[in-house]
């Protein structure tokens, strides 16, 4: 077996897993200014864990972002699972705009590492994992007849977003994306 094809040990992974639940976190809240030594420590581990895993801050970036994002995404099931098809969407709607807000401080993050001349990184597959949660949100809405027929699931991600930009404050948030949802309910 060549060593790139063994699995990393388990507490590897669970380094692994800490550092990105931090960095999310904490780039979150500080954006490019934050210490890479601050997240290794607040994960529990050293500065070399951190850039074994990890050997640039853009690589770090990258996995916080798609970290968060798979989480959000993947919460669209989870929540049919366990609500009416409106009322899911409903608090993945909430799911998805605390998610952005909370990436905001991601991006900016990335900003700034790309404008010091370092490679700026992708995040491929974004938009068509975020699409993949509404639509599956959607369809489930249709056929339980909770939810409007021909919505398109960009058309809800571009609502919800501007709902995030637009707010004075987080209530307002929430009565945007209630609206939205009236909107959306089936007559």
């Amino acid at each position: 077996m060549n060593m790139r094809d063994r699995q990393p040990r388990a507490d590897a992974r669970a380094n692994r897993d800490r550092l990105i639940e931090v960095a999310a976190r904490t780039f979150a809240r500080e954006g490019a200014g934050a210490s890479l030594k601050g997240i290794a420590k607040e994960a529990g581990v050293g500065i070399g864990t951190l850039y074994r895993h990890f050997p640039t801050r853009e690589s770090l970036i990258e996995a916080a972002h798609t970290s968060e994002l798979a989480r959000v995404c993947e919460s669209a099931d989870d929540l049919l699972a366990t609500m009416p098809p409106d009322e899911a969407l409903r608090a993945w709607l909430g799911r998805w705009v605390t998610y952005l807000t909370a990436k905001h401080g991601l991006a900016q993050a990335l900003r700034a590492t790309a404008a010091s001349g370092e490679d700026a990184v992708a995040f491929p597959g974004a938009r068509a994992l975020a699409l993949a949660a509404v639509d599956r949100l959607l369809d489930a809405g249709v056929r339980d007849g909770t939810l409007r027929q021909g919505v398109e699931p960009l058309d809800v991600l571009v609502a919800a977003h501007g709902a995030a930009l637009a707010a004075m404050d987080p209530g307002q948030v929430v009565r945007l994306l209630d609206y939205l949802m009236d909107a959306l309910r089936a007559r």
